[in-house]
């Protein structure tokens, strides 16, 4: 049952996301108790530290690619293969999908909730007022009219992990090859509401069938205490 609610809380995560620019939804793994117990077995634990049923396993993000949405805004950005932007929040440099950008009161590109977006040389990116004549080319380059801003950062990411909805932490890398950026697009969800919502099902039935084998259990034990003390 815990293992389930692991698994419904990513789930109503996956779904509150599933219009969000460039989002990545978790997979949640299950190990069940026989796996546990033969996990054990193999290492050498004790079977009194296995625990009493399922468990949760290997959690991963799935980073297919997203189909790209065509906005026509100038300031949306979708990376079209592997790769991330690179931003500046409170909490340090983190990494996202997300291209929905925008331009602050300093005249930075920053992200939709405010966060300055990185060059490819890590500093922030300047653009002043020149936001309505803004281009960006498919390697990121950002210009207006002849004169050259700066480069959207697209970097590669080792061992990704979330950071709230839409961040990721990990250990950056040299642009992946092959990648390119979209102006005019957003890179759509990597959620899809019909998929989710059976898993949320599913999920709910599990969580049901576990909850009636407890009451099961109850109504036995119960039962066994009223009629432990009489005579036959």
């Amino acid at each position: 049952m815990l293992t389930e609610q692991v698994r419904q809380d990513s789930i109503a995560g996956d779904l509150a996301n599933a219009s969000t620019p460039g989002y990545k939804p978790q997979v949640i793994g299950q190990s069940s108790f026989g796996d546990v117990l033969n996990a054990a077995g193999a290492t050498g634990h004790a079977l009194d530290l296995v625990g009493y049923g399922a468990t949760i396993g290997k959690t991963a993000i799935d980073l297919t690619q997203g189909p790209l949405e065509q906005t026509g805004q100038p300031l949306d950005v979708a990376l079209y293969g592997p790769g991330f932007f690179a931003v500046q929040t409170p909490n340090g440099k983190l990494y996202t999908r997300d291209g929905q950008l925008a331009v602050d009161g300093k005249g930075q590109l920053v992200t939709a909730i405010g966060d300055p977006v990185l060059g490819s040389d890590g500093k922030p990116i300047s653009i002043g007022s020149h936001s309505g004549e803004l281009e960006i080319a498919n390697d990121g380059t950002v210009t207006a009219g002849t004169r050259k801003l700066g480069q959207l950062g697209v970097f590669s990411l080792s061992n990704p992990a979330k950071v709230g909805a839409n961040n990721f932490t990990g250990t950056p890398g040299a642009k992946p090859l092959g990648t390119t950026v979209h102006q005019g697009s957003l890179e759509g969800s990597g959620v899809n509401p019909t998929t989710v919502m059976i898993d949320m099902i599913v999920s709910l039935r599990a969580y049901e069938s576990s909850q009636k084998v407890v009451r099961a259990i109850d109504e036995t034990l119960q039962k066994s205490i009223d009629t432990g003390g009489q005579v036959v």
